[in-house]
């Protein structure tokens, strides 16, 4: 490692360097990144407290020796223990929102984030909730580092936003973000199963990226997913155990007027097969098709 750190000087040196070594290795990716240039270009950008929307201004400059070795321990580290980016840097992002994230928690990425901030809340045209300063109540159901709990308070501005987790580890980080998220006011976090903490409450609005990996997939997982904690990702044997709990007890705990949105992956025919009776919305993003529905109160037939 002294070696490449006497070798490589700019930061375009060391992307270059881990694009080549993430790619010879055969790295998986999907925990924020799509890629070996975007892992790569996180990964450095992060260590050194740089914004990481763009590498290109930075390309050129020179780093200084300890710079050089710190990017080159977590480039091998990324390697050799096939440690997810997030985790090595503490850092995760959704819509440009940084989250504190461990080995506790899940790696932020839920497309539900890209929903919210999307028009079909509060924007013109076609919407699913016209008015977002009208939400008052919203639930956040597995909440893992609360990122999504705290998106949503950042657009419903007025709600008061309930965020439930099972692991007492996950409550942890979620209660550091929350903290720090300026809106600390107005999140409620709670430790328990589903619905179980919130007794009878009603919401508005509720949002959830439970557990969907099936039990083939989970068998399956790269080494770099198995260093999340596997209850964040195990749906049971069709993925969909954590899902069906939940659209059985959303009705109670929903207002009139409300409605769920709710990430499953790709079990939709599974779904569709098991609830004909359920009229699904189901919603795309700029990288999945049909793994987030939107169901209203009205449709459970109550």
């Amino acid at each position: 490692m002294k070696n490449f750190a006497d070798e490589l000087f700019t930061l375009r040196d060391l992307l270059r360097f881990a694009v080549s070594r993430f790619n010879e290795a055969g790295l998986a990716f999907g925990q924020g990144t799509t890629g070996a240039v975007d892992e790569a270009a996180f990964l450095i950008l992060e260590s050194l407290h740089l914004p990481v929307d763009d590498i290109n201004p930075w390309a050129e400059a020179r780093l200084t020796l300890p710079e050089r070795e710190l990017l080159l321990t977590r480039i091998e580290e990324r390697v050799a223990r096939r440690m997810p980016s997030a985790y090595l840097t503490g850092k995760a992002y959704i819509q440009g929102v940084p989250f504190h994230v461990d080995e506790r928690v899940i790696v932020p990425r839920s497309f539900i984030g890209e929903l919210l901030f999307s028009d079909l809340f509060g924007g013109d045209g076609f919407t699913l909730v016209p008015d977002t300063s009208a939400v008052g109540r919203v639930l956040d159901l597995c909440t893992g580092s609360g990122c999504l709990a705290i998106l949503a308070a950042r657009v419903f501005p007025n709600a008061e936003v309930d965020a439930v987790e099972l692991s007492p580890q996950a409550i942890e980080v979620a209660r550091q973000n929350i903290e720090e998220s300026g809106f600390a006011d107005r999140l409620n976090l709670f430790q328990g199963d589903l619905f179980q903490p919130v007794a009878e409450e009603r919401y508005d609005l509720i949002i959830t990226n439970p557990p969907y990996v099936d039990a083939e997939a989970m068998d399956e997982l790269p080494p770099e997913f198995r260093h999340e904690p596997a209850m964040a990702l195990d749906g049971g044997e069709d993925g969909l155990d954590i899902v069906r709990r939940i659209l059985a007890e959303a009705p109670r705990h929903l207002n009139p007027s409300g409605g769920l949105l709710c990430e499953i992956g790709r079990g939709r025919e599974i779904l569709e097969d098991d609830y004909p009776e359920l009229e699904f919305f189901w919603l795309d993003t700029e990288e999945s098709e049909g793994e987030v529905f939107w169901l209203t109160a009205d449709k459970f037939g109550r």
